[in-house]
């Protein structure tokens, strides 16, 4: 369920697709259902934007991330273990020790109180991602996904969603149209992306897979032959893209790479910016490795310290190409972490927790510098000002500029709210 309109781009080692491979593609992307893999790999939407140049970039740090080790630490207190706090640029307000960058970022602001409703990773990225729980019947579809049809160009000849990383999920009842294009290594060409064979051959495979559609329509799948065929031409469109540059960092001189770290996550928020630069209105970049169970002092440093770098690198970055007004940054994972250590061997950790975590936000409409939310002194209640994850998914709106309210018409024909409750934190926001 959850894969369904993904979008999936491998890469192959000379980062072009050969020509065995291509007619392998090709033929077998006629042939049978299996093709969807790569229909979907290269269905995609386009890249010019709508409304003012808005965009997203959406660091998702899968495993969930323990707040008390991000931007609410306890310090000298039981919960708190060993962890210390350093200052940061909001007065009164401290970070833990592992993000000394973020903490001197003048741009960023921050939630505290984050109130979720999901402690499983699988049910709580689905609710972060979409803004709705996970039920049997869910099919929702990834705010990117939103963004993706409220501010992208079908007729573009680049996605309107990118993933790098590859999320797990996808447009849901949107359709394929604008589901993510998924990227696993960051740095170069999509994988099967440049064409092995002259384009006059290229264009008599297509002709033969219009024919092979249109036998598929008259038997009755008329819906799915006309999906190949918007695939087939969006891929011929991007294929010769000249934007197609934006996934490689090679043009990027060597400091303004090294400012992102040489981690492979720091090179996808390089990418990010440089997807967003060239009309991309949503990227999603994932960092893993915070479920954090045991070992979370001796993991905590290394995976802090890349996401630190490449996060507060993507905002100043953004900022100095005066991108960030315009481009909203969110900075989370699916919930937070028990503030009460655990026993686990060999070295203690933290488990789930739902009810109080962090977002960082900054860009985009959002006031840098507030610290929304207290948490109690051993981080185990909300002291003043929680905020729901609608509230949440309103405050996206409100800076991408989509009106909340408007309806999407799921597959049944029922109406539904692109945020069902809620308000956008208007204490975060310029205007």
């Amino acid at each position: 369920m959850f894969h369904q309109n993904l979008l999936s781009v491998g890469l192959n080692r000379e980062g072009a697709i050969t020509r065995r491979s291509l007619l392998q593609l090709v033929t077998g992307g006629a042939a049978a259902s299996g093709s969807m893999a790569f229909l979907q790999a290269i269905g995609l939407n386009a890249a010019e934007m709508k409304k003012e140049g808005r965009a997203c970039i959406m660091i998702f740090l899968n495993g969930a991330p323990s707040q008390l080790e991000l931007w609410d630490p306890k310090p000298g207190t039981d919960n708190g273990g060993p962890t210390k706090s350093i200052s940061t640029q909001m007065p009164g307000v401290s970070f833990a020790e592992y993000w000394p960058k973020l903490a001197q970022s003048k741009d960023v602001s921050l939630i505290r109180t984050i109130v979720g409703k999901e402690a499983a990773h699988e049910r709580g990225a689905y609710h972060l991602r979409t803004g709705r729980r996970l039920t049997g019947s869910s099919n929702h579809p990834h705010i990117g996904s939103v963004a993706a049809w409220k501010l992208g160009d079908l007729a573009s000849d680049m996605p309107n969603f990118v993933s790098i990383g590859n999320t797990p999920h996808g447009a849901g009842f949107l359709g394929v149209k604008y589901a993510p294009f998924m990227v696993g290594a960051a740095g170069r060409l999509p994988d099967n992306i440049v064409a092995s064979v002259p384009a006059p051959r290229l264009d008599q495979r297509m002709k033969l897979l219009s024919q092979q559609d249109a036998e598929l329509a008259a038997v009755g799948a008329k819906a799915i032959a006309n999906e190949h065929q918007e695939l087939y031409q969006r891929a011929k469109k991007m294929m010769a893209s000249p934007r197609l540059k934006s996934f490689q960092t090679e043009p990027e001189k060597p400091e303004v790479k090294e400012k992102y770290g040489k981690s492979a996550f720091g090179q996808g928020c390089l990418v990010a910016r440089r997807l967003v630069e060239s009309g991309i209105p949503f990227v999603e970049v994932q960092r893993g490795g915070w479920d954090m169970h045991e070992n979370l002092w001796q993991r905590m440093p290394a995976t802090a310290g890349e996401v630190d770098q490449g996060v507060s690198a993507l905002i100043a970055d953004l900022k100095s190409r005066g991108m960030l007004e315009k481009t909203l940054v969110i900075c989370m994972g699916e919930f937070g972490r028990t503030p009460k250590i655990n026993q686990r061997t060999p070295e203690v950790g933290r488990d789930h927790w739902a009810r109080n975590f962090n977002v960082l936000l900054a860009g985009g409409g959002i006031a840098g510098g507030q610290c929304i939310g207290t948490t109690s002194d051993d981080g185990t209640e909300i002291v003043d000002r929680p905020v729901d994850v609608d509230d949440l998914f309103q405050t996206y709106c409100h800076c991408l500029k989509i009106d909340a309210d408007e309806e999407m018409i799921t597959p049944e024909g029922r109406p539904l709210r692109i945020v069902d409750a809620g308000s956008p934190v208007k204490e975060l926001l310029i205007s």
